[in-house]
């Protein structure tokens, strides 16, 4: 046994360092890997992270780029530094063990297993399917959040939904834009959309799905944020997982477009949050 590569030095990265590192960088550029076993992964997991469990690295290496920044974690850091460790001393030019692992994260995660969402997907999609999929998943939380305001005792709650819903409104005019790009005869978004059949909340999944797992509260505006950040995480995670998955060139890149969008909408609720709490 080559024991060289488990004796590999490694850089360890803190919570706090991995926030400012993905900040810093676009979404397709570095590997998030989480070397957990697959009940541990659908549980909660960082968005858009790849699952490879650690017995697997080795068999599995050729499924990551050594040229891409690694971060790796686990459940406190054990098992990820060996992978780490061990990608180091595979030639892998830049590999990090996050410090605590999962366990320290304290941010946004996404749940389920790594299809969660891609049902209906093959990633031999066109940049027109798959938009049509995202603007539906857009209508489905909007429809979600006005249906919902009318089911609140509080004022607060029931304005921060329909102002949510606003908002969703923006990300489906923002989707149908690109839409236009790559179709430039289209008609107008109203015709488009008497063509959309939303099944799916932003995420992949339907609202049974989510609110069984999340069982939010909603006893004030603060809930409805922590609410809508959780959605989020799940529409970040499942554009980052599709994106690992497109064949096509244009269509990746239209996929990390759309993550970034929400990257950027989970900082501002985020923000939103800080004022609250």
């Amino acid at each position: 046994m080559k024991w060289k590569q488990f004796l590999t030095p490694v850089a360890k990265m803190t919570p706090e360092e991995l926030r400012r590192f993905m900040d810093e960088r676009s979404q397709g550029d570095y590997t998030l890997l989480d070397v957990r076993e697959p009940g541990e992964y659908e549980a909660g997991h960082l968005p858009g992270a790849r699952l490879i469990p650690v017995t697997d690295v080795s068999d599995r290496i050729k499924e990551l780029d050594p040229d891409k920044p690694t971060v790796a974690y686990c459940a406190i850091g054990g098992r990820s530094r060996v992978a780490a460790q061990y990608l180091s001393g595979r030639g892998f030019r830049e590999v990090y063990n996050l410090m605590g692992g999962l366990k320290a994260w304290e941010g946004a995660e996404a749940f389920g297993p790594p299809e969660t969402g891609l049902i209906e997907m093959t990633g031999d999609e066109t940049e027109t399917d798959f938009l049509i999929w995202a603007y539906s998943q857009e209508k489905g939380l909007q429809e979600f959040y006005r249906a919902t305001s009318h089911q609140m005792d509080s004022r607060e709650a029931a304005e921060l939904f329909l102002t949510l819903a606003d908002v969703e409104d923006k990300h489906q005019q923002r989707i149908y834009k690109l839409f236009q790009a790559v179709n430039p005869g289209a008609g107008s978004i109203e015709e488009f959309e008497a063509e959309i059949e939303t099944k799916y909340l932003e995420g992949g999944l339907t609202t049974e799905e989510f609110l069984g797992h999340y069982r939010p509260a909603l006893d004030g505006p603060a809930e409805v944020v922590m609410l809508a950040m959780a959605i989020e995480t799940q529409a970040l995670d499942l554009y980052l997982r599709f994106a690992q998955m497109a064949a096509e060139p244009g269509l990746k890149d239209t996929v990390m477009t759309l993550a970034g969008d929400e990257r950027e909408h989970l900082k501002h609720l985020g923000q939103l949050l800080d004022t609250m709490t």
